[in-house]
């Protein structure tokens, strides 16, 4: 028992309305609006302190609950009240604890939540719990912001012994006694972080593609345009994986386009992904496409770090086996990831890492890159096309840890203008440069948003109320 605990005093969530520049086609999915999701938690720790930490997410019924039966006004509604119910559940406990305990304890809740909200509302299928993750996350990242708030601290340097009250042990098993989270993070966050641009199914990879209909709003509008403004070199290419040829003509051409233009700018880094979003049928497409990458276009397959989730995310639904994907490259398990349940399984089926998204709870994502550290595996930090104070979480998770190269932020090419308050505060960020982001911003208390100089309404009608 530590006197840094806390305990929830209040929770509020705040919802709002966000239009994409483009739209962003992966999988089967085109997003082009979305609810964007605000979580303020209030705390107290065992001293009597109170302060306020903040999280935030896209409500993505697209990627977490794509259902066909039904409309996405009806999924994103279930998505917000199960965030709303979920808040009000958490905000009910009344326990102190470290935010690693608070969650662990409540996590049970969510699929409680998420099942008595779809029975309400009479859904044809229930939300999947994937969805019931996405919703939960701002909470929980919003209770560790808390955390190294009121305690002055930057939340992570509270996660050794001196802030919690065992060891990783009682998450994770034997094999972690006497292993705290600060022996997996990063004790500063790392100065630079290598951004993932997406080279999303409708991008025009040229300039000489666009449409009439491109946005004019002075931002690039075309693959090769990001690449001369921004200097990207790690590029995530969505696929369609179920037209090889498809697959295989985008590929090579985002490897020539990229060299191109980074051998005139004087770089000789490229690496590329490739994500089908689940599309394949069996991991027999993947294969396929691997091998004919290796003998069209060898630069490419070179510059390949891994693929993403190509078979669909129940893995109990076909039991595919995926070592011979991995015998060419890596391969990720994203969708799939909802718990340790799912990455032992994942592992015995033959994946070879595993993909972290803020947007599955920081406390799920901190203990998961624990696990594949000691067991030597790789982990990526993936984004759900993460704006503003997302996106500065994001990034600094992936700053604190070790990841794959890099992490992904495609907010800039998508909904740029939500960012825009806390480009302001957190400019080297918002705006990639030369391939990365700068991590200078990200200082102080919690988890460096230095939220009391962002100028976004709702942070400002929240000091009003105060």
């Amino acid at each position: 028992m530590a006197d840094t605990d806390i305990r929830i005093v209040e929770i509020q969530p705040y919802f709002s309305d966000e239009r994409a520049r483009e739209p962003l086609k992966f999988g089967a999915s085109v997003m082009d609006a979305v609810t964007f999701c605000h979580v303020r938690a209030r705390v107290e720790n065992r001293r009597g302190k109170i302060a306020d930490g903040w999280g935030a997410i896209f409500l993505s019924d697209f990627w977490a609950f794509p259902t066909p039966r039904l409309e996405h006004a009806t999924r994103d509604q279930v998505m917000r009240r199960v965030t709303q119910a979920l808040c009000q559940r958490f905000a009910e406990y009344k326990e102190f604890a470290h935010p690693l305990d608070l969650f662990w304890t409540l996590e049970p809740e969510l699929a409680k939540i998420n099942a008595a909200i779809g029975a309400e509302m009479q859904l044809p299928e229930p939300m999947p719990f994937l969805g019931a993750l996405v919703c939960a996350s701002p909470l929980d990242a919003a209770l560790h912001d808390a955390f190294g708030i009121v305690n002055g601290i930057s939340t992570y340097a509270g996660y050794g012994r001196d802030f919690v009250s065992h060891d990783l042990s009682a998450y994770l098993g034997a094999d972690f006694r006497g292993k705290y989270l600060s022996d997996f993070v990063r004790a500063e966050f790392a100065p630079t972080v290598p951004i993932f641009h997406l080279v999303g199914g409708l991008d025009k990879l040229l300039a000489s593609e666009m449409s009439a209909s491109a946005p004019r709003d002075g931002r690039p509008n075309s693959l090769d345009q990001w690449i001369e403004r921004d200097g990207v070199f790690c590029l995530k290419v969505k696929l369609r994986g179920t037209d090889l040829a498809w697959d295989l003509d985008r590929t090579r051409a985002v490897d020539r386009i990229a060299r191109e233009i980074l051998t005139r700018q004087g770089r000789a880094e490229l690496y590329l992904s490739a994500d089908t979003n689940e599309q394949c049928e069996s991991p027999e497409y993947i294969v396929e496409y691997l091998r004919r990458l290796q003998e069209q276009e060898p630069s490419a397959y070179a510059a390949l770090l891994y693929v993403e989730q190509p078979t669909e995310r129940d893995l109990t639904a076909h039991r595919f086996d995926l070592r011979a994907v991995a015998k060419l490259k890596p391969v990720i398990v994203d969708e799939s990831l909802i718990g340790f349940k799912e990455m032992d399984l994942a592992l015995e089926l033959g994946w070879s890492g595993v993909a972290l998204k803020t947007c599955k709870c920081h406390t799920m994502a901190l203990l998961t890159a624990a696990r594949a550290e000691m067991l030597k595996i790789p982990y990526t930090i993936q984004d759900l096309t993460n704006p503003g104070l997302s996106l500065l979480h994001s990034v600094g998770l992936g700053a604190r840890l070790h990841p794959l190269m890099g992490v992904e932020a495609n907010s800039r090419q998508y909904y740029p203008d939500t960012s825009l308050p806390e480009a302001a505060v957190h400019p080297d960020i918002v705006r990639v440069q030369n391939g990365v982001v700068s991590t200078a911003s990200l200082r102080g208390v919690g988890l460096g948003y230095q939220v009391d100089r962002i100028e976004r309404n709702t942070f400002r009608k929240m000091k009003e109320e105060r």
